[in-house]
């Protein structure tokens, strides 16, 4: 009888204990998750921040929680690899942009009439696939991030050219809103058909496009682009606007965001110098950083603030270990 009370003891409390233990084990995950959101300001980056360290969807996510950041604009290459994008057989990644004069759009690397055969026959190939694959890969990775505390609110396959098939693009809008985003990030073409056109595709899906600009920002730079859709919208780069320097002024930018917050979906943050040159840690350069989160929180504007990450790694550190310092030095700025 002792043995047969001391088996049914156990059996009684061993669910129990593992139900403890499970418990415990959320508990312990809830605690862990990021989050990088300070009195009511959204800091977040964008997985660009990453590109030197090599990594697919899995990697990427430890990446941001280690660095701190509960929601992300994501680059297009890890998602759309995990969905099973077709492998590029010579791949051709575009850096960063090189410095550049202010007022003239940003200079690529050239590429030999071989390589630019290939990334035709490997376009053609990408574009048939985007038109016919499922959005199952992209709720899953939804699932993944979400589950570890981290939104994903913009997303930037390389979808929105002149040369991308309408297919293409809405593609790229449908992956966006698998992923919960409500925006969609490209560089700001220089022609207005191709806006126009963006807009009219953003309408039809309901995800709104958010221009960036590098050394051509000027404060009427998405006039005609804002004009055209209500859902053409800025992705503003404080820190090449301030790069630009003369009339890009730390006021001028703070009136800007001011008269346009109603049209910015989100906004990457950087310290660069008003010469052009510098691209600096944070602190070091002419971006008002402190005066615009402390305008986003005053405000209480919705967009988030983005880390993108372009100064130079210090020796002995790595891109994650960097984010998380900005992310850091934003929240010291906002308490």
């Amino acid at each position: 009888m002792k043995n047969q009370l001391s088996r049914r003891g156990f059996m009684t409390i061993a669910p129990m204990a593992t139900l403890g233990l499970v418990l415990s084990k959320r508990s312990t995950n809830w605690l862990d998750k990021p989050n990088s959101k300070f009195n009511g300001v959204q800091i977040g980056a964008i997985t660009y921040s990453f590109r030197s360290m090599p990594h697919d969807i899995d990697q990427l996510l430890q990446f941001c929680i280690d660095s701190g950041v509960s929601a992300i604009e994501m680059m297009g290459d890890p998602a759309e690899d995990f969905a099973g994008k077709p492998k590029n057989p010579n791949p051709y990644r575009m850096g960063p942009p090189p410095r550049q004069t202010a007022g003239q759009p940003p200079q690529r690397p050239q590429i030999t009439e071989e390589q630019k055969t290939q990334m035709a026959e490997y376009n053609k190939s990408v574009a048939e696939w985007r038109a016919t694959t499922s959005m199952d890969k992209f709720k899953e990775i939804r699932k993944k991030f979400n589950g570890a505390g981290i939104t994903i609110y913009a997303f930037k396959p390389n979808a929105f050219g002149a040369n991308n098939s309408d297919a293409e693009i809405e593609y790229g809008m449908k992956a966006a809103k698998a992923l919960g985003a409500n925006s969609v990030t490209v560089e700001l073409p220089t022609n207005s058909v191709q806006t126009k056109r963006l807009g009219d595709l953003g309408a039809k899906n309901k995800v709104y496009v958010g221009y960036h600009a590098h050394l051509q920002a000027t404060d009427s730079l998405w006039d005609e682009a804002l004009s055209q859709s209500p859902y053409n919208s800025l992705n503003l780069d404080c820190g090449h606007y301030i790069a630009v320097g003369g009339k890009n002024t730390k006021e001028s930018l703070l009136a800007l965001i001011e008269a346009k917050h109603d049209r910015i979906t989100s906004m990457h943050i950087k310290d660069r110098t008003a010469d052009g040159k510098g691209n600096l840690a944070w602190g070091n350069g002419d971006t008002p950083l402190k005066e615009i989160l402390t305008l986003m929180k005053t405000k209480k504007y919705k967009f988030p603030a983005t880390v993108e990450l372009e100064y130079d790694i210090p020796e002995g550190s790595n891109a994650v270990k960097e984010v998380a310092k900005c992310v850091a030095y934003a929240k010291g700025l906002l308490a």
